[in-house]
Order: C-alpha cells, then structure tokens, then sequence
C-alpha cells in the first residue's frame, strides 16, 4: 500500500477527520489506498487560533504517536490550488493546510482511523508499506 507521512500532529488530525485535504507543493497521479504516517516529527505553529483549535478538539500534539501508521483512507483528485479554491474552504481546512496558489490540494476520503497505531519508518513522497 502507498504510505505518506505528516508531522503531528496533522497526521492525527487527518486520522480523526478534522482534516480531509492534504496540500502538497507537488502533484501526484495515484489515486487509491493510502496510509498515514505519523513520522517522528512533532511541530506547532506559533499561531494562537491553531493552538486554540487544537485544544477545543482535546488534542495534546505531545501524545500523540510518532513512527506509526495512524489511519488508511483513500486518496481522491488531486487539484491545483488556486485563488477561487481557497473561498471555498471550511474554516478547519484553511487553518490545517498551506493553500498558497499553485500547491496542490490532494482528497482524502473514507478515513479509517487505526485504534493500534503500526509502528514503520517514514519516507519522504509516497512510499510503500506493509500493512
């Protein structure tokens, strides 16, 4: 199955569903099964509303799992962002994502989220893994 990682805690934000839209500075043409990586990196932005919203949402990004696989989902279109993308955004979406034009946005759909996150070592783009 074709694996890619994110930072927590995005990659937990994703396996609960609270984020359905993974932007990325490139493109790709797989569409199908994907895993969520949670790669080892922890990061939180110096951004008040991020913070604010993560604790509404009972998420500690400290206690989260790191070096695991989080969730399966299916990996949907794939669409250049541009600036009529952006109106159109749900107010989590926009605060979870880089939707500078000329990214792309990749849909994440049918999110399962893993009760026993799988621990794997992360790769840089998709990559494949056992599951």
């Amino acid at each position: 199955m074709k694996a890619i990682s994110l930072w927590q805690p995005w990659a937990s934000l994703m396996a609960l569903g609270h984020k359905t839209i993974e932007t990325r500075s490139w493109p790709t043409n797989y569409r199908g099964p994907l895993a969520i990586h949670a790669a080892k990196r922890v990061f939180i932005p110096d951004d008040p509303e991020f913070q604010d919203t993560l604790k509404e949402l009972g998420i500690n990004p400290f206690g989260l799992p790191v070096g695991a696989i989080v969730g399966v989902c299916e990996l949907g279109k794939c669409t250049k962002i541009g600036v009529q993308y952006i109106s159109y955004l749900p107010r989590l979406e926009e605060l979870f994502g880089d939707y500078t034009p000329g990214r792309f946005a990749w849909e994440i759909l049918n999110m399962i989220k893993l009760e026993t996150p799988i621990p794997c070592r992360g790769r840089q783009g998709l990559f494949e893994v056992e599951i």
